[in-house]
């Protein structure tokens, strides 16, 4: 029989090397540089521009604007950006409406603009 066996590990034809799809995208869905922390910080102020002055997001909004079908690996570079803006006092990070420390909040937050 001709061609590569279910066990080699070649990779199949068209695959990038070294876990990378032909896009240049790794496994987790960004790019070998992925985005910049400037461009998830700029994600979330446009976001939260766009609604009421009161209105908050989920960080997931703002990963799926930048990384769409490759969201989820952005979610901690995403809680890390909104961290950099309350301390820019730009935004609040909130847990069931109340302002939180992001640094130490677990679980859901929300973004909104500060107050």
């Amino acid at each position: 029989m001709n061609g590569p066996k279910p066990s080699d590990d070649a990779a199949p034809r068209g695959a990038a090397p070294s876990g990378k799809s032909a896009s240049g995208k790794s496994a987790s869905g960004s790019s070998s540089s992925g985005p910049t922390g400037k461009e998830l910080e700029t994600a979330i102020l446009k976001l939260l521009a766009a609604r009421a002055a009161t209105s908050t997001i989920c960080p997931s909004d703002a990963a799926r604007a930048v990384g769409g079908e490759h969201w989820r690996g952005l979610m901690e570079p995403v809680r890390q950006a909104a961290r950099r803006l309350v301390d820019a006092g730009d935004v609040e990070v909130t847990q069931g409406g109340s302002v939180v420390d992001p640094g130490t909040a677990k679980g859901p937050i929300r973004i909104r603009k500060a107050r």
